[in-house]
């Protein structure tokens, strides 16, 4: 599939072909040659379809990571297949804001790569910071942001690229707990009502629960697709309640389950 862009923004090709919105079959990755060769994946086959909310857990280096970046087309992989439909957004751990910009001037960036004129990327890059919260604070610099509004911003950047799958690589793991928490609520109410696709890498159960539609478990490397989850809990749901803390037991069961064979 042909694609164009940079590490914040991919545009995709759109094709009737794919059914779902993301697409992997039989893919495989293997960086390096030889006997110094590493395999982090595993003949993965995934389809997410258009709208849902996938979340990825594994144990640290099972590729969870390197499935987003081939999704993503910054990888290639080394066999199997990635079809992506539409345009892919990628948010980091790491906000990756341009210090000399400010929030206002990071959206406007995106709004920029796409062609739109400077009144358009005014009016558009404060509508998404009022989205994500943010109005009033356009005119700052991230070093006078704090993290959690940082990744709002960034938020706000991702979203400015109109894509139809957002990649999300453990975007809150640096936060803390209760701003964790509200950013969870910003996530919930900024998807309501878009048909977004959203491919979230975690390594928090609970976080997967809490947001998610499907919890999808990688082995240990090379990662290979081994359980499925569905999360048939209502919204608006809480970190904590009971009938996600129930769900997340059973999963971090089958993680420690996988954990303990792949330590053997």
């Amino acid at each position: 599939m042909a694609r164009q862009g940079n590490a914040m923004t991919v545009a995709g090709q759109r094709s009737a072909a794919v059914v779902g919105a993301v697409r992997l079959t039989g893919v495989s990755k293997v960086f390096g040659r030889g006997g110094s060769a590493v395999q982090a994946l595993d003949q993965i086959s995934l389809d997410v379809p258009p709208g849902e909310f996938t979340c990825l857990i594994g144990a640290s280096g099972c590729g969870k990571s390197t499935l987003l970046n081939l999704v993503a087309g910054l990888e290639q992989p080394t066999s199997g297949e990635v079809s992506v439909s539409g345009r892919v957004a990628l948010m980091f751990q790491e906000p990756a804001l341009f210090p000399w910009l400010t929030a206002a001037g990071n959206v406007e960036l995106a709004l920029r790569a796409r062609g739109a004129g400077r009144a358009e990327r005014r009016q558009r890059a404060a509508e998404l910071l009022d989205t994500v919260h943010l109005g009033g604070f356009g005119g700052k610099r991230p070093h006078e942001l704090s993290g959690g509004m940082r990744q709002r911003v960034a938020l706000a950047r991702s979203l400015a690229q109109d894509a139809d799958v957002l990649l999300m690589d453990e975007p809150f793991g640096a936060l803390d707990a209760m701003t964790r928490d509200l950013l969870h609520d910003e996530l919930d109410r900024v998807c309501a009502g878009r048909q977004l696709t959203i491919l979230f890498v975690t390594h928090n159960v609970r976080e997967a629960v809490r947001l998610g539609d499907r919890v999808v478990l990688l082995s240990s490397r090379p990662g290979r697709v081994i359980d499925e989850f569905a999360v048939p809990i209502s919204h608006p749901r809480r970190i904590d309640s009971a009938p996600v803390a129930e769900l997340a037991g059973q999963i971090t069961d089958r993680l420690r389950e996988e954990m303990s064979h792949g330590t053997r």
